[in-house]
């Protein structure tokens, strides 16, 4: 009979969860502006990664002969002051530029919800600590300290995606800080002390999954903004090298005024799909904020 019961039970917090994720998927299919967002997003994912097959010039090339051609069937949208093909140099640079953001986001979500989880549940110093580094942090503007490191640490790709990880922590540590909070005191955290559960379990293994709604919606609204900075990092000279195609790179080469004058194209095209990609990936955001929202 027990057996019966627990089985009973077992099949009706599925069937919940099943009716809860329907509900989620029709609250997000039912945004428009979040459809919209991820089919730019995918658009831009997928071009990226099938960028060898979408063009054949290599981004890379410079061909001083082929300097400043025009649109044609060749060249879609021109070449730049280096000879090399502008489409090939966006496609190849969302690899880059997408791979920095996405890294860049992930990285600084798992320091915050380290530390956001110990803040949290552990307290006393270790909370002091946490809420100390985010105030100094966030008393600047992120772009200020990306900067102050870039002049310490060097450009580069990878010391680039270090130091945003290290310096985009605070917002994600103070959401899971803040839902550990409210949650440490519940029923079922208790059970798992008197069950003599690690502390470890039970930041990570029962109250983390509690707070996956809203750092996943901060890790897309991260990308966004790391990639934003990386291409004005690029743009003035202290991001990615300006050997390896990025979004802000290709901005970076049509910086001058007689590009921006007799070559709009150049600045342009790599000025709205940055635009472009942004947008979705805020549209997306947003949908995925509403489908998280408990209060909706």
């Amino acid at each position: 009979m027990d057996g019966i019961v627990k089985d009973n039970a077992y099949k009706s917090k599925n069937v919940q969860k099943s009716s809860l994720s329907k509900r989620n998927i029709q609250k997000f299919f039912a945004n428009k502006l979040a459809i919209v967002g991820l089919c730019i997003v995918l658009f831009f994912i997928l071009t990226a990664a099938f960028a060898p097959l979408l063009t054949k010039h290599d981004p890379s090339f410079v061909s001083p002969p082929d300097r400043f051609k025009p649109m044609s069937a060749e060249n879609w949208l021109g070449t730049d002051n280096g000879g090399r093909d502008l489409v090939a140099r966006l496609l190849y640079g969302g690899r880059v530029s997408i791979f920095v953001g996405v890294a860049g986001s992930v990285g600084a979500a798992l320091i915050g919800v380290i530390l956001g989880c110990c803040a949290g549940y552990i307290g006393g110093k270790v909370d002091t600590v946490v809420v100390f580094l985010c105030e100094v942090f966030q008393s600047f503007p992120q772009l200020i300290i990306v900067l102050i490191f870039i002049a310490m640490t060097g450009r580069g790709l990878e010391n680039l995606i270090i130091i945003f990880c290290m310096t985009g922590w605070m917002s994600c540590a103070r959401l899971v800080r803040n839902k550990i909070l409210s949650l440490k005191e519940e029923p079922f955290v208790e059970r798992c002390r008197a069950n003599g559960i690690s502390v470890a379990s039970i930041m990570f293994s029962h109250l983390l999954p509690n707070t996956l709604g809203p750092v996943i919606v901060s890790v897309t609204m991260g990308t966004a903004g790391f990639v934003l900075q990386e291409a004005a990092l690029s743009f003035l000279g202290l991001g990615v090298a300006t050997s390896i195609p990025t979004w802000g790179n290709v901005i970076n080469a049509a910086k001058s005024f007689n590009i921006f004058q007799n070559y709009p194209a150049l600045w342009i095209a790599p000025g709205v799909t940055i635009t472009l990609f942004v947008l979705g990936i805020n549209f997306f955001g947003d949908g995925l904020r509403d489908v998280f929202d408990a209060t909706q």
